[in-house]
């Protein structure tokens, strides 16, 4: 369109586009109505996985997916042909890996992943934190989601390939890294100290001393302590 032909109020050009009549509306309907089937179809075929949580094979074929029929909805120039073929190979190609992985230990870790030890007995792992780009704000967000207030009542946090995140609690809760904000002073308040016990407020290593330490903690070299907490609140059996 020529800078001298291009009107703001061109409401025709607006609502339908450039050079196209009305009737095209209707092909719009048929074309989004077979696309929707053609990606239903594969959503089947690549199996009950694209309807959970997705690793990253499963999203990169699916992103695949919705870039090639995304374009023949709404161009009337683009045939239909292309699309489907484009779909039926991001298909074989998915289900050619899922196969293999199957079948392959070493093959699935590869193409899907390995899930990974984010906390351990109440140690938060932070060099692997940091290789899945996981931050110390975010694990602990998690963490209250679920009411833990204290890091010593987690046995095990993993992060699994999908992105998502598992806890394992222990039975009986040590005394562990206060979960609850700093500056939410009323809450920590409540929160019933762990005496001669103190944490590193960085990785939630524990240790036992009779008052607060400018020791370097052992696990990631950082020198601010806090006294642990326990589980339960203050004026709780």
């Amino acid at each position: 369109m020529e800078s001298q032909d291009y009107q703001i109020t061109d409401i025709m050009r607006i609502l339908v586009g450039e050079e196209l009549p009305w009737i095209f509306l209707l092909e719009v309907v048929l074309r989004v109505f077979f696309i929707y089937l053609l990606i239903m179809l594969c959503m089947r075929l690549m199996g009950k996985r694209m309807a959970s949580q997705l690793s990253n094979l499963e999203m990169s074929a699916l992103v695949s997916l919705a870039a090639a029929v995304g374009v023949p909805i709404l161009a009337p120039e683009r045939g239909l042909l292309p699309a489907i073929i484009i779909a039926l190979v991001v298909v074989v190609i998915q289900r050619i890996i899922s196969h293999f992985a199957s079948r392959s230990e070493k093959f699935e870790s590869v193409t899907f992943g390995d899930l990974s030890v984010l906390i351990t007995d109440g140690l938060m792992q932070l060099d692997i934190m940091k290789e899945n780009r996981v931050t110390r704000e975010r694990l602990q967000a998690e963490l209250r989601s679920l009411g833990i207030s204290n890091l010593g009542q987690v046995k095990r946090a993993y992060l699994e390939t999908s992105g998502d995140f598992t806890f394992y609690l222990h039975d009986n809760p040590t005394p562990g890294l206060s979960l609850i904000p700093i500056w939410d002073t009323e809450m920590r308040e409540k929160q019933k100290k762990a005496e001669n016990h103190f944490t590193c407020n960085i990785c939630g290593y524990l240790v036992t001393t009779q008052k607060a330490t400018q020791w370097k903690c052992d696990c990631c070299g950082h020198k601010k302590w806090s006294e642990a907490v326990l589980t339960h609140m203050v004026g709780e059996l």
